[in-house]
């Protein structure tokens, strides 16, 4: 044992850090929740939300504890983005940090969280300037981001659980930078029988109004065939 601890204590130790990269959704916009660090280094300068993997922690369980200190939420869709470690990346100490992915519904996140951390939802496309490599790690969440929400559900995350076409579609083309078809789209979503319309009528937009639909997860179970 003596032998154990002299081969791991003769090995530098780092700190092992997590970064959040929480997206949202609201009025039409794809959104990073963003703070103003009022804390050193760098305090005034803009930064994703994160802390550190404790001893007793899995790397995804400290993400999981995280997230839940900074959204209020548990039980969030999240994913692995990568690992980032240049040496001069933090000027405290060494630390190496594991960016996750987070897809959110804002109106379920406690605003009051914004106040306690010096938090802003931000537009994606009106970023200010970042603390290190926290924008390289939204870019490559995004990349993410982007190959799953054609082809996976995970769009939904992020939308209230009753959801017009038109907020779908918007939300996708926010995702992915660019106009979608409307036609198209929609003959695509109708294919999919776990996008279920409800007889509920959305009437904040036109007085004429949209129709509202779900998504059906015991559905998409039984039939995961996902294309938008």
């Amino acid at each position: 044992m003596e032998k154990l601890r002299s081969f791991y204590e003769s090995h530098p130790r780092f700190h092992v850090a997590i970064d959040c990269v929480v997206f949202g959704f609201k009025d039409g916009e794809l959104k990073i929740l963003i703070q103003q660090r009022n804390f050193e280094p760098f305090q005034g300068v803009w930064s994703l939300m994160g802390g550190f993997v404790r001893e007793d922690e899995d790397i995804d369980e400290a993400a999981r504890r995280v997230c839940k200190e900074l959204t209020g939420l548990k039980d969030v869709y999240m994913r692995q983005v990568g690992t980032y470690g240049k040496v001069d990346r933090d000027p405290g100490a060494r630390v190496v940090s594991i960016a996750y992915c987070v897809l959110i519904d804002i109106d379920r996140y406690n605003q009051q969280l914004n106040m306690m951390n010096n938090s802003y939802w931000e537009n994606i496309t009106t970023l200010p300037d970042m603390f290190f490599d926290h924008k390289d790690m939204i870019r490559d969440a995004l990349k993410l981001l982007q190959r799953k929400v054609s082809r996976e559900p995970v769009g939904f995350n992020l939308l209230p659980p009753l959801f017009t076409l038109t907020q779908l579609q918007t939300l996708h083309e926010a995702i992915l930078g660019e106009r979608m078809d409307k036609r198209n789209f929609r003959k695509r979503v109708g294919e999919m029988n776990f996008i279920e319309k409800t007889d509920l009528v959305d009437k904040t937009s036109s007085r004429r109004g949209a129709f509202l639909y779900r998504f059906n997860s015991s559905e998409y179970k039984r039939n995961p065939e996902f294309k938008l």
